[in-house]
């Protein structure tokens, strides 16, 4: 065949493998730096066992370096939606966000200065339009600038609602005696909320973002799946050399606090709600649906949900099945180019929330209710009403985080600090999370006060905004104080790191005139110090797959390129039938008829025949009228890909799993997906619990879903089968393609056979869906060569 020559087999660089990475199904590929890699230190030996993380006291000496914060005018407790909430605290109307606040810098003799009034920014006394509001700062790996989000703009007079976003800025001057300058970033999305921003690696500046996953503006604002209420679609990308902007993970109900740690992960909190819509059960809010995410489309009324099951619970053919709800604020991970998006070091609900856990059929005896807590080392049980916020790495032991342990309402992100054990080389069993702080009493109450936004310093040193207030209501304060170690080994409040920053302010709320005259809060603290930019992870096809691709003589540059033009990834799982083995609430009898099995005991023998894969479409909306006025919520729905192999007799949206349990197949890049396995007949029988996002080009590889964190149901290792359902689908793509020229869903060839005249790309044409073809660009041509031109001289 001519498509030998086309699609030569790719010659691989080493690896510098530095850890083995796990998808939110367990993936089997290794991350390689493209930096220097940590010292020799910090690269664990293979095969050693996890070794307890302690930490040391903190210094009680003074703070050395230099702290970037902001102020904050108080609340009256935590409102619903307020800056201080858990969520949805991106919004900047005057309900959620009172103008006042200011960018402050502390040096080590004690010294403050207000850099936002230095560079002209902000209002004394009555708040008006030119009132500001700051929040997140992040210093660069330099030192000697730091990017932060803010809003310009309150009510000039009574009942103006200002339409101000949180924009971000970028200031420099930040040591004594120098003069703050304040600039706006250029290129970001102007007419949305862009918040939590940091630097990446090569200086790019991810941040989180209301902006549509696709921005769309009539799907503003995405609604989350709890309350519907307007949430963060995600972590975004800003190139600043370009002006590019893209979506690196999509969040249905939001993504929090990202950061980059020492091995060069983007580690942040997402809140994982995927659950049905409990305003649409409720019956009167109004929910309904609409035909598509289509501007001007048509109302359907309110649909059926077929995923995940029933909130109160409902029959099926394998009898009934419980009610399922999901609601945690957990720990993420991916690389800085958003690809190997996964919860930290696999880590979920069986080691987070563990203990009680509701089994899928209730009828089956062999399911269990409840995990195993025998098989994981972390005792911490982390409430599925709440979850860790604000994580930080610290930045003085390896593999060390710090976060804050709290509920979802009315704590103002504050209770007690936890310290999570979270290197690479760990995986979720051997993971822990311990006390940092006291814990709260029996009634929720910390008797040593409340923390907020811990700070572990390069000195040692920690920091914290902190309450003695055992709960968080109206009145209290809460200030920036040096940490110290009691005899227990807790960190607890030691001195203030301020005097106390007071304002006497006026504003419109716009109704009603209020005022507030006192301190301020302290929130936000950062350290102003030069730190090693960390190394930029890849991660590179894993050799089972990689096989594939050599024995099926398909070049993996230019297929990660054909999935770049159309938008798509590619996921692979190597055995449906293997499960975590600490999963059994959900079946791991399972069976692939005519195929594989693996059991994990006695009891029911599944068969799965089909793997679904669902999609999120912002097509739920609510009666004009109600609270929820405006945006979409998400609703799982089949992925459509006419790149895929027809699945006869399968499920919308699904792939049939080849008889040694793999699947292969091509799914919608930059979009929340989610999945499930079933029987013949489309019968659901294992769900996924979590949303992932894959980039355009991703090529993700799962070792079986739920994947293994050590073994499997049968107390085996992960596999290492090259997948056939790969292989079938490599063929298929090279059959529906053609021989040559390869082709992009019918626009012009993806590689062009120089015996054959071809017309010229059109230059700067637009890539279009992955389900409504693709039109090749010269550049992505040009790309495709050199990419082809690499490949034959690495060989």
């Amino acid at each position: 065949m001519l498509m030998l020559s086309l699609f030569p087999q790719r010659h691989l660089l080493p690896l510098l493998a530095v850890v083995a990475l796990l998808s939110a199904c367990r993936a089997d590929n290794t991350a390689s730096v493209d930096a220097t890699p940590p010292p020799a230190a910090a690269r664990p030996t293979a095969g050693a066992a996890p070794a307890r993380v302690t930490a040391a006291a903190v210094p009680s000496t003074a703070v050395p370096n230099p702290i970037l914060f902001v102020t904050q005018v108080p609340t009256q407790g935590d409102p619903f939606a307020s800056r201080m909430s858990t969520f949805a605290n991106h919004l900047p109307s005057m309900a959620a966000l009172t103008r006042g606040g200011d960018l402050m810098i502390r040096y080590p003799d004690g010294s403050l200065r207000n850099l936002t009034k230095e560079a002209g920014f902000g209002m004394e006394g009555q708040q008006g339009a030119n009132a500001i509001a700051v929040r997140e700062p992040a210093v660069h790996w330099s030192g000697t600038k730091a990017i932060f989000s803010m809003v310009v703009g309150g009510p000039p007079q009574r009942y103006a609602h200002p339409t101000a976003k949180w924009q971000m800025f970028e200031v420099t001057g930040l040591g004594q005696g120098q003069a703050a300058v304040i600039t706006k970033v250029a290129n970001q999305p102007a007419d949305y909320n862009n918040v939590s921003p940091i630097y990446d690696s090569q200086d790019r500046i991810l941040f989180t973002s209301d902006r549509p996953r696709g921005g769309e503006a009539h799907l503003y604002p995405q609604l989350d799946e709890y309350e519907s209420t307007p949430t963060i679609t995600g972590v975004w990308q800003l190139d600043p050399s370009n002006g590019q902007v893209r979506l690196l993970n999509h969040a249905p109900s939001g993504a929090f606090s990202p950061s980059i740690d020492r091995y060069g992960r983007v580690i942040f909190i997402r809140w994982d709600h995927l659950q049905r819509d409990q305003q649409a059960d409720a019956g009167t809010y109004g929910a309904h649906d609409l035909a598509s995410e289509a501007s001007g489309a048509a109302s359907i009324g309110l649909q059926p949900e077929t995923f995940p099951e029933s909130r109160s619970g409902m029959s099926s053919a394998y009898g009934n099945v419980n009610g399922f709800t999901y609601n945690l604020f957990t720990p993420w991970q991916m690389n800085q180019d958003g690809t190997e998006e996964l919860t930290l070091n696999h880590i979920g609900r069986q080691e987070l929330s563990f203990g009680y856990l509701p089994k899928s059929f209730s009828t089956d005896s062999a399911l269990s209710d409840y995990s195993n807590t025998a098989l994981i080392a972390n005792k911490k049980y982390i409430r599925m009403d709440g979850g860790l916020f604000q994580i930080r790495e610290d930045p003085t032991v390896e593999g060390s985080y710090y976060a804050i342990y709290t509920r979802e309402f009315a704590t103002g992100g504050t209770n007690q600090i936890v310290r999570i054990t979270g290197a690479p080389h760990l995986n979720a069993e051997q993971m822990e999370i311990v006390d940092a702080s006291p814990a709260a009493d029996g009634s929720g109450n910390l008797a040593g006060g409340r923390f907020r936004t811990p700070l572990p310093m390069s000195s040692g040193h920690m920091v914290a905004s902190y309450t003695s207030s055992p709960a968080f209501q109206a009145g209290v304060a809460l200030r920036l104080h040096q940490l110290q170690t009691n005899a227990g080994g807790m960190l607890v409040a030691g001195p203030a790191l301020t005097p106390g920053i007071s304002k006497n302010l006026t504003w419109w709320d716009p109704d009603n005139q209020r005022s507030y005259n006192g301190v301020l809060w302290e929130i936000d603290p950062v350290e102003v110090v030069a730190r090693t930019r960390p190394p930029v992870t890849t991660t590179p096809m894993a050799s089972p797959e990689q096989s594939v691709f050599a024995s099926e003589q398909v070049n993996e540059a230019a297929f990660r390129a054909w999935l770049k033009a159309n938008q798509l990834a590619l996921i692979v799982t190597r055995n449906q039938t293997a499960r975590d083995r600490d999963d059994k609430q959900q079946p791991y009898n399972l069976r692939v008829p005519g195929g594989v099995q693996t059991l994990g005991g006695g009891g029911r023998i599944y068969e799965i025949s089909h793997y679904q894969i669902l999609q999120a479409n912002m097509i739920r909306a609510y009666t004009t009228g109600s609270i929820y006025q405006r945006g979409r919520r998400p609703i799982a729905q089949p992925m459509a890909v006419a790149a895929n192999p027809a699945n006869a007799g399968g499920p919308a949206g699904s792939v049939r799993i080849a008889a040694d349990g793999s699947t292969a197949a091509f799914v919608p890049a930059s979009r929340a997906l989610t999945w499930q396995s079933t029987d013949a007949a489309g019968v659901p029988i294992v769900r996924e619990r979590l949303w992932v996002t894959l980039q355009p080009g991703e090529i993700r590889t799962c070792t079986g879903c739920h994947g293994e964190n050590a073994r499997n149901q049968a107390g085996g290792t992960p596999s290492t089968t090259p997948p056939e359902a790969l292989r079938q689908l490599l063929r298929h793509w090279k059959q529906q393609n053609g021989a040559t020229p390869i082709r992009v869903n019918g626009a012009h060839p993806l590689i062009p056979n120089p015996s054959v005249a071809m017309p010229p790309a059109t230059a700067g044409a637009t890539v279009m869906p992955a389900d409504e073809g693709a039109t090749v660009t010269a550049s992505w041509l040009g790309e495709v060569r050199r990419a082809i031109r690499r490949d034959r001289a690495d060989r």
